[in-house]
């Protein structure tokens, strides 16, 4: 159903509607750099498994604009600007746009990153990064617990995402954020290895991603047979909100009970909100008599209005309002609407659909 578009979060619960719009097989990069000098370059670099190589200078106008265009190489990729030493870090997922407003020459601790929920979460990235080494100093980042737990939340409510590649793989003073001989930063890796593996087999990320995972476990491990790696840890963050009727429903225990489930972010007051759920309720229907059970939290700021609609779906509908917070939202590293995940019996993630007509069959390989 790819004529829904997807509304763009901001804050806890005002969304904004972002319809998606055919600019051909390139993604753009707009923006602007205030501050540079006559003879500094900006350099654009791809990444070939942590090794950056150059793909082209960029020529900014004199009032310091830049326009980029570039074609999509059939997965998502991390690119960067450069100038001199500093850097600016920016995935690109399909064809959209991606606006850097920076100033020279430190870009890298002076800019904005905008135009998808990809960079927008690589922003946040950047800034828990840039908020550790100022308390700490740069070689002690790679130490601080509290905030690689920060950055293992947002990899495993999303681990096949090109953000969570570019967490792992970043190193910090010359040492690995996450290095595969910790345990705790080893499983993380095993979680973002397995994703890639399942749902992105021709991304060439992902050979590296599962070497990277095999060579540094350690005796008595769970074997794996061929590729195939296990990271039975990605496991649901609780949610326990309400329903219409005033009953409060846990995530946690409807993923435990052996049942499929999906988890859908939502917002009922949205133009596109009737044509998504009639097409979640025809994957509802086909599999409900397998155990599939819906649990969809909305963001709606009109409590009446929400309950009007809650009462006449099947499912479990629950309101995550601005009273809540936005605490569930991060957890799940939600920065569009509507996003879904997909549990199995096993009470573990096992994808993240972005496009509703993908649904079925990943409910499918649940079953």
């Amino acid at each position: 159903m790819k004529s829904i578009y997807r509304t763009a979060l901001l804050g806890m619960a005002a969304a904004v509607a972002v319809s998606c719009s055919d600019n051909g097989s390139q993604w753009h990069l707009n923006g602007s750099i205030e501050g540079l000098g006559e003879n500094d370059a900006i350099v654009l670099e791809g990444n070939n498994q942590g090794y950056w190589y150059v793909i082209d200078t960029i020529h900014p106008s004199k009032g310091g604009e830049i326009k980029y265009a570039g074609d999509v190489h059939g997965y998502p990729d991390i690119f960067r600007l450069r100038i001199g030493e500093s850097s600016v870090y920016f995935p690109i997922d399909s064809i959209e746009t991606v606006t850097i407003n920076a100033t020279a020459p430190d870009i890298s601790t002076n800019h904005r990153l905008s135009g998808s929920p990809q960079a927008v979460n690589l922003a946040k990235v950047d800034s828990i990064i840039t908020a550790s080494a100022a308390r700490n100093g740069v070689n002690a980042v790679v130490n601080d617990e509290n905030m690689k737990r920060d950055l293992g939340k947002m990899i495993l409510a999303n681990p096949s995402d090109v953000v969570s590649y570019y967490i792992i793989s970043k190193s910090i003073g010359g040492k690995p954020l996450f290095n595969p001989t910790v345990a705790f930063d080893h499983r993380i890796i095993g979680a973002v290895a397995n994703s890639f593996n399942q749902f992105r087999p021709d991304d060439p990320r992902t050979k590296y991603l599962a070497n990277l995972y095999l060579r540094n476990r350690k005796p008595g491990q769970i074997k794996t047979d061929g590729p195939k790696i296990e990271a039975k840890f990605v496991k649901a963050f609780e949610i326990e909100l309400f329903d219409q009727t005033g009953k409060k429903h846990s995530l946690l225990e409807l993923t435990e009970s052996g049942r499929p489930v999906i988890l859908n972010f939502t917002a009922y007051a949205t133009e596109w909100s009737p044509a998504f759920n009639v097409e979640l309720n025809k994957v509802y229907e086909k599999y409900r008599q397998q155990g599939l059970e819906i649990y969809q939290v909305s963001v709606d700021e009109n409590e009446y209005a929400w309950k009007q609609t809650a009462k006449n779906l099947p499912w479990i509908t629950v309101l995550n309002n601005v009273a809540e917070g936005g605490k569930v939202l991060q957890q799940y590293n939600v920065g569009a609407l509507p996003t879904t995940f997909v549990f199995n019996r096993n009470g573990e993630l096992v994808q993240r659909v972005l496009d509703i007509d993908d649904l079925d069959s990943a409910v499918a390989k649940c079953l």
